[in-house]
Order: C-alpha cells, then structure tokens, then sequence
C-alpha cells in the first residue's frame, strides 16, 4: 500500500511541477526575464541577419557562377539571387573538384592541420598563463595595465605587423645589424622557409593570447577564495594551488573552448598567411593554407563557386568534427560537454 500511495504522490508531484512550470511562464515569468531577452535580441538578429538569411547561398558552390542583369520585366530584380538561380549553370561536384584534384593538396592540408593543432596546443597554454599571472596581481591598476598591455596586438592590422616583421628579419634588419655590430655573420631568416612556421606561431600567439585570456580572465574571478585561503593554512604555495584547485576548475571552461577550436580546425587566419611573408615566393611552401590555395586560385577566375565549394567543405567538416568531439567529451564527462 505504501508503494502504491508513493507512486501516486510522485506522479502527482510531477504533474504539480509541469503546470507550476506552465504557469510560471503565463504569469510574467517573460516579463521578469525581459532584460535578459533584450540583451540576447542583438545577437539573435546578427546571427539571423549573418548566418541564417544566406543559407540559399549554398547553392553558389555547385555552380558556376556568374552576375547578371534581370530584364525589366522579370519579376525578380536582385541581381545576386536572379543569377544565381536562373543565370548559373550547375556545376555539381566540379567546384570541390578543384581543391582534392590539386598537386599542392597535401601540402595546404598538413599545413592547415599542423598550424591549427599547434595554436590548439599552445595557444590555452599562454592564454591561461596570462590570465593566471593577472590574476594574482594585487594592484589592480597594475592588472589592468598589463592586460591592456597584451590584448592591445589584437586591434592591429597585419599589414602593420608585416612590416614590422620585416624591420626585424629582413636582410637589413634590426637584427642582423645587431649581428653585424657584433662582427657575426648575418642570417636570412626572411628568406629561410624552415623559420616561418615558428614566426607564424609566434605571431599568433602574440595577437590572439591577450584576447583569449579575458575568457579565462572572467571565469577565475568567479572562484571561491576560501579553497585558496584554506590551501594557504594547510602551507600549500602558488604552484600547488594552481595545480590542485585552479586547473581543475578551469578544465570545463578550456574544454568547451577547444571543442569550438576543433571546428575552425579548416579555417586559418587568411591575413597572417597571406600578408606576413610579404610577397616572398620563397617562403610560398610554408605559408600554404587551404584559404591561401583557394584565394590564389580564384585571383584571376570570375567563378565564385570555387570559393563557396571551398567554404563549404570547410564548415561540413567543422561542423562533423564539433559534433564528434562533443560526443567523445560527453562519453567522459557529461558534465564538460557542450550538449
């Protein structure tokens, strides 16, 4: 009877809850979260406006695409969607041809892969690193300051980095001068292709480490001071604490951004790539990303679907790896997972 009479209280429990919940939002739940719906508006509208309204221009990677004129009478005037789906001719898969069929494919490829799994690597590394060492700055002027200091690389443009780079490494550069005024042998590190994935990298990390620290910035913040009051009691120092109370409670927040990582692991940052060498064919190999091969390829070709195929493989294969990394890290800790 007892068995019978909790099954019945459970059930009724469930069935008050599901109408508490109904009536919560029919009483002026949406009222009292309207501040917060007002803030996410902004950004519902930019992803709709930016990411959902193009979505018929997926089309542009399976033909060949080209602008036309609509005639007066024709009851669709826009240019872009007139031509795309009436003037261009299907192309089907010959548009993704291009990028499998190329002799520099596993070229571009290792170095879209290499590069990206190494700003994967290092990149949370100095950006918690960063956040960490501000962190423990007691003078928050002084924090401020110096964090001010490394996210401000983030706001230049790389066609100013590029000449500095080339100030420091060129032939004439600071610092072969350095060397001359030393009566060493100068070195050519502009021209070397073996030195440029480290400048990549270096370069990377230098513009972007500033900024991805404000994430991990924010969320040290949150953390409770008593488990650090209490390690400091039990003589624990700053390495142990780091090691046994900050890392674990920042694992969740690097793992989701990882996982956001794993599907921008096709996409480079075409500007550093394309501007940092400065021109040099020499270097051409090293600089050689997937964005890269197809600008280069469609410069002198009016067929916009080269690009769009490309663009598209690219977010299918993100896409794929986000939901793949997500079901391995959900298989682990659910908890960690982003859905």
């Amino acid at each position: 009877m007892s068995t019978i009479d909790s099954a019945i209280s459970q059930n009724g429990a469930a069935s008050y809850n599901a109408k508490r919940r109904t009536a919560r939002w029919d009483s002026g739940e949406l009222k009292k979260h309207g501040a917060y719906l007002l803030m996410l508006l902004p950004g519902t509208v930019f992803l709709f406006i930016f990411s959902y309204l193009p979505l018929p221009a997926i089309l542009m990677a399976f033909k060949n695409y080209k602008l036309a004129i609509p005639p007066k009478d024709f009851w669709l005037q826009n240019r872009f969607f007139y031509s795309l789906f009436y003037k261009s001719p299907w192309m089907g898969l010959n548009n993704f041809a291009f990028i499998f069929s190329s002799n520099d494919f596993a070229i571009f490829m290792r170095n879209t892969l290499g590069y990206n799994l190494i700003f994967m690597i290092i990149g949370p590394i100095v950006a918690v690193s960063i956040a960490v060492g501000i962190n423990e700055l007691r003078q928050r002027f002084a924090a401020k300051a110096y964090h001010t200091i490394l996210f401000m690389p983030f706001f230049l443009s790389w066609i100013i980095v590029t000449y500095v780079v080339y100030a420091f490494i060129s032939s004439n550069g600071l610092f072969n001068q350095v060397l001359r005024s030393f009566g060493a042998d100068t070195v050519n590190i502009y021209s070397n292709i073996k030195a440029w994935p480290i400048i990549f990298v270096i370069a990377n990390i230098w513009r972007y480490a500033g900024n991805n620290s404000i994430i991990y910035l924010a969320t040290l913040t949150g953390f409770s001071q008593e488990l650090y009051e209490a390690s400091m009691i039990d003589g624990a120092g700053k390495w142990k604490q780091f090691v046994y109370i900050t890392l674990p409670q920042l694992i969740p927040t690097i793992v989701l951004l990882q996982i956001l990582a794993v599907g921008r692991i096709l996409n480079t940052d075409f500007d550093m790539f394309w501007n940092l060498v400065n021109g040099s064919g020499i270097v051409h190999q090293a600089r050689l990303t997937i964005d890269v091969y197809v600008y280069a390829a469609i410069r002198g070709s009016t067929n916009l679907g080269l690009p769009a195929a490309a663009a598209l493989f690219q977010s299918i294969i993100g896409f794929s790896l986000v939901l793949l990394t997500n079901a391995i890290v959900r298989k682990v800790d659910r908890n960690m997972a982003m859905f």
